[in-house]
């Protein structure tokens, strides 16, 4: 792996100048970048909420409460065809689509996590995450303004520290002394 890697070490650091660049181009215009996540939140959305679907229809001999998944996928893909057939969405329209999906979604976890409870142990952190759902949903309804911005700005920090610490990576590999190995069938 490290062979390759060495050989491909400029590879990750214009991964990491990428993701630099992202990130300060983010913080310049958050506005630009906030459109993009409405096209970025709803493709997650949409492929979420199918496979909830599956999942849902997977269990509906086994489950008799498997219409919960069912209904968190539909809420799902509603919410991301909504964000591609109206990319015009505002920032606060697209910051209470995600508020009412992390709310419902965060309703349906901690159902889901109550029920797993009579059967398996640890349904805690599914539950827990349920939790962390509704209250960041609840947060976004509460604080709209500094919830759009505080999202852009959480993204635009993350590429920028991911892609400094790529950068690193990819100078430290190329520096790497490569292992000379040899073949004991040639030996």
């Amino acid at each position: 792996m490290l062979g390759t890697l060495k050989r491909h070490w400029w590879l990750l650091v214009l991964r990491g100048l990428a993701a630099v660049l992202f990130g300060v181009l983010a913080f310049i215009w958050p506005n630009l970048a906030l459109a993009s996540l409405v096209l970025l939140f709803g493709a997650y959305a949409l492929v979420d909420g199918v496979l909830t679907l599956i999942a849902a229809f997977r269990r509906t001999d086994t489950d008799r409460h498997w219409w919960v998944l069912l209904l968190e996928g539909v809420v799902g893909i509603l919410a991301g065809v909504a964000a591609f057939v109206w990319p015009g969405l505002t920032a606060l329209a697209l910051l209470y689509l995600i508020a009412a999906w992390a709310i419902i979604t965060g309703i349906f976890e901690i159902i889901a996590a109550i029920r797993l409870r009579e059967e398996i142990e640890g349904e805690f952190w599914l539950g827990l995450g349920g939790l962390l759902s509704l209250i960041f949903g609840i947060l976004l309804v509460l604080m709209p303004g500094p919830g759009a911005l505080a999202v852009v700005w959480l993204i635009a920090g993350y590429a920028i520290v991911f892609g400094v610490l790529l950068v690193i990576l990819g100078f430290r590999v190329r520096q790497a002394p490569t292992i000379d190995r040899v073949n004991p069938v040639t030996s």
